[in-house]
Order: structure tokens, then sequence, then C-alpha cells
């Protein structure tokens, strides 16, 4: 009986062992780049696309002792070009970093400072600010849950007056089952200035995503998004309509 005791120590402190090798072989310095294909670009529950579908990209680099990342971050858009005036950018280019790291053992934290970057964009001429936005960024999280809060330390996207304006953000994504998880989010967007009435917003999400291992680590995900925003404040300059209606999107992602 006591050899059978020892010989289940022996092998419960190496299975452990073995698991804390496997957590501390995880490299220093990681690096990834993702890919998407978006039946419609929303950001804060408004189209970035008139509506229509969106191609994506990014890259990230994570330092794992630190917790110091960095990363950038591509879609294609319309709602420039498609503002009388504001010059033909096709993209939005984010550039990002930050730092991730614990709180208490339950409590993760991220800060950082994210740039919108709109290449040659051209909205003073249409009576706007310049389009490029700078954001910084503060969030909080216990499990699947989390809230988050960014502040515009510039203009917000061209939003004549707006500098300062905050977003709100919170939500969970909660595993049902392995590969597969339940997407909630709802934000609150407030922006400053004689515009703020018509501007500020509320939007939600409710999806699912699920891993595609088979696939090459594929991750498809389906939402219900929509807003409360002004429908003539965010009414696409090209054709009138609402840009932040109640839809589904659906989205594949490849991570490399």
């Amino acid at each position: 009986m006591k050899k059978n005791i020892l010989m289940l120590s022996i092998i419960a402190t190496l299975v452990s062992s073995g698991a804390a090798f496997a957590e501390e072989a995880k490299p220093d310095n990681e690096v990834s780049f993702n890919a998407s294909l978006a039946s419609d670009y929303r950001y804060r529950g408004i189209s970035q696309t008139r509506l229509n579908p969106a191609l994506q990209g990014g890259a990230d680099y994570t330092n794992n002792p630190t917790g110091l990342y960095a990363g950038t971050w591509l879609s294609t858009i319309k709602w420039i070009s498609d503002t009388p005036g504001a010059g033909s950018t096709p993209a939005e280019w984010d550039i990002y970093a930050g730092k991730k790291g614990e709180v208490t053992k339950d409590i993760s934290y991220d800060i950082g400072v994210l740039a919108y970057v709109y290449v040659n964009n051209n909205l003073t001429n249409a009576g706007l600010k310049d389009a490029n936005t700078l954001e910084l960024y503060g969030q909080l999280g216990y499990g699947p849950a989390y809230i988050k809060y960014s502040h515009a330390v510039t203009p917000l996207f061209g939003i004549v007056d707006s500098k300062n304006s905050g977003y709100l953000d919170a939500g969970a994504n909660i595993e049902i089952s392995e590969g597969l998880t339940l997407n909630l989010h709802v934000g609150y967007q407030k922006v400053n200035g004689f515009n703020s009435s018509q501007a500020t917003y509320t939007d939600y999400k409710v999806g699912i995503s699920k891993e595609f291992k088979e696939f090459g680590d594929i991750v498809v995900s389906l939402a219900a998004v929509g807003t409360n925003a002004n429908q003539t404040f965010y009414a696409s300059p090209a054709n009138g309509k609402f840009l932040g209606k109640n839809s589904a999107v659906l989205i594949a992602t490849k991570t490399f």
C-alpha cells in the first residue's frame, strides 16, 4: 500500500513538473500574422465599408516575460472615398503598442496606445478635421469578462471639435464547448463637440465564434450587430444608407 502511494506521488510530481515545464517553454518573443474576410467592417457598430465586404490583415509581436506588445492591422474602407472632396483613401491602417499583465491572480490588465492612420485623407476639404486619430486605452479583465475605456487625444475620425471623446466597452467571451465561444459586447461612444447629441450612440453585438483547427486554425464568427445611432448623422454620403443598421456580420480569420 505504501509503495502504491509513493508511486502515485511520484507520478503526480512528474505530471505537474511537466505541465510547469510546458508553460515555461513559451518563447520569450512571439510573432503572429492574421488575415480576414468580413461581410462588413463594423467599427463600434458603424460600417466602414458602406455595408459591403472587407479584406483585413495584421501582424502582432509579444514579449512574454514583460507583457509588452506591438502590432499593426489594416482593413479596406469606403467612408473617406464616399465623402465628396475627401480623397480616395482605400484603407485604414492601425498601429498599436501596450502592456498586458495581472493586477491579481484573477484580474488582468491591458494598457496601450492606438493610432488610426488614413493616408492622404483630405477630410479638411469637406469641412471636417483630419481623419487620423490617436487613442489611449485601458482594460480590466476577470475570467471571460472585460471592461475597456478608450480616450481620443485628437479629434475623433474627422469629427469637428471632438477631441477628448471616449468609448466605454464591456463584454464577455464565454466558452460554450471546446472551440465554440459566445461573444457578447455593448459599447457607448461619447462624442464631444457641437455634434455631440447627434454623434453619441450605443452599439451592441451578440455572436458566436468557432475554431476549425482541422482547416489550419481558422476562426469563423457570426454576430448580430446594431446601434441606436442617429440615422442622419451616420448615413453614407454615397447613397444615404444608415451605416449603423441592425445586421448580421460574418468573418473568417486565419492566423499564421
